[in-house]
């Protein structure tokens, strides 16, 4: 009965998480001659409700969780192109999105409707998902290696660290009370992890995954388990708007290197850093919305405690345009993924024009085209597109696709063209 209402508490407060209204931030990083300096922010996700969980599936682009139609899915972000795309079109709720080394996947815990929380692979190809681990629930992990997950496993009334093999289906217990933050430490065989044994005291330790040996490393910021590694003697941390250093074997004790409060930042809750060093991604409250934040913040540490390519294009300058054309079209990927026609027909002009490139006209008007969508939506009950890339360039958004229909997947590049907030031009290039 215990851990009945256990899951039930997790599941109530992993909704409550997800209403947060915190933004994900990108900066450049400069570690030269031992300095820590940061510059350039950027809000990546500008997005109303919750965004968190920052994770870079490779030097230039970034995983985090996002708010969309009411529930968390999985964003990656192109610094590149300054342009998002969602992965994921599942019904339930995706949190700690992270890239699977050497596959084309990545990974999140998932929350379904009915309560069930496992954790998941993505395939970026087609946003297909499997369950990784059927017998043990998840809440905040790791990867070791291509097979070995490192993880805080939800057991009665606390989190436990377990080591599972995919590939063999073992796992193994090497740790009791265990907190959210797990990492891969750079150049090295171990994973850090959150020691919540010392009430009083917090502690950063390693495990090493193939022998369950652990070890202490050092004392964490006082009530803060968040952290991430700048390299394998290197520690960042932070605690309100201000980011904090830890150097092993050189620091004494936490040093402070910047306080965010001057990009309105009032509580940075996760970290992330690229494989070059030169990227820092941060999920924070803003300043302005701290009193209204103070009781999600309070949920998020109820989480905590039970829980939880290369092209040469340019984007136009006019950022806010840019914002706009790309959410009608993506508004409008999601109504064709609903298969819902007259939200998928709203976003276009009277008289739009469906063209094969480069310039073989398919079909005119919004009769002739709600026609012949209409047929396919009710044909085609597993329809879905993935978009693969996004580039946006002034008023037109140019998607590679990924479709699948009636059991095959097709490839296909769309052009859409808008003005006056309507689609009046799509252009197509099939495989």
């Amino acid at each position: 009965m215990k851990s009945l209402l256990y899951s039930i508490l997790c599941l109530f407060s992993l909704i409550g998480f997800s209403q947060s209204n915190t933004e994900v931030f990108l900066f450049d990083l400069n570690t030269n001659n031992a300095q820590i300096e940061i510059s350039n922010e950027k809000n990546i996700s500008n997005n109303e409700g919750y965004d968190n969980q920052p994770s870079f599936l490779n030097d230039d682009r970034i995983l985090f969780s996002s708010t969309r139609n009411g529930q968390t899915d999985i964003v990656q972000f192109f610094s590149n192109y300054n342009s998002k795309v969602w992965i994921n079109f599942t019904e339930g709720g995706e949190y700690t999105p992270l890239k699977i080394p050497n596959r084309n996947e990545v990974s999140a815990v998932r929350l379904d409707k009915d309560g069930k929380q496992r954790l998941y692979r993505y395939n970026l190809s087609n946003g297909e998902s499997t369950e990784l681990i059927k017998d043990l629930v998840v809440a905040y992990y790791t990867w070791f290696d291509d097979s070995t997950i490192v993880a805080a496993v939800i057991e009665e009334e606390q989190l436990n660290l377990f080591a599972t093999n995919i590939s063999e289906g073992t796992s193994r217990k090497y740790a009791t009370k265990v907190g959210r933050s797990f990492h891969k430490i750079p150049n090295s065989n171990l994973v850090s992890f959150i020691s919540k044994e010392n009430e009083n005291q917090w502690q950063i330790k390693s495990v090493n995954p193939e022998t369950g040996e652990t070890k202490l490393i050092a004392n964490s910021l006082e009530g803060i388990e968040d952290i991430c590694w700048l390299n394998n003697k290197t520690i960042l941390s932070a605690k309100g708007s201000k980011m904090y250093k830890l150097t092993l074997n050189k620091d004494n004790n936490w040093k402070e290197v910047s306080d965010l409060s001057s990009y309105g930042i009032s509580s940075i809750t996760r970290m992330a850093v690229n494989s070059s060093n030169n990227k820092l991604a941060i999920a924070a409250d803003l300043a302005n919305e701290t009193q209204s934040n103070e009781s999600t913040n309070e949920t998020e540490q109820e989480v905590s405690e039970t829980t939880e390519e290369d092209t040469n294009t340019t984007s136009t300058e006019n950022t806010n345009e840019i914002s706009e054309v790309e959410a009608i079209v993506q508004r409008n990927l999601d109504a064709y993924n609903a298969r819902d026609i007259d939200a998928f027909m709203k976003d276009y002009a009277d008289n739009i024009k469906l063209y094969a490139y480069p310039n073989t006209l398919q079909t005119e008007g919004k009769e002739a085209m709600r026609k012949g969508y209409k047929d396919w939506f009710d044909r085609v009950p597993d329809l879905r597109a993935f978009i693969k890339k996004r580039i946006v360039i002034g008023n037109k958004v140019i998607d590679e696709e990924q479709v699948t229909a009636n059991g095959q997947i097709f490839n296909a590049v769309a052009i859409y063209e808008i003005e006056d907030g309507k689609i009046f031009k799509v252009t197509f290039i099939q495989d």
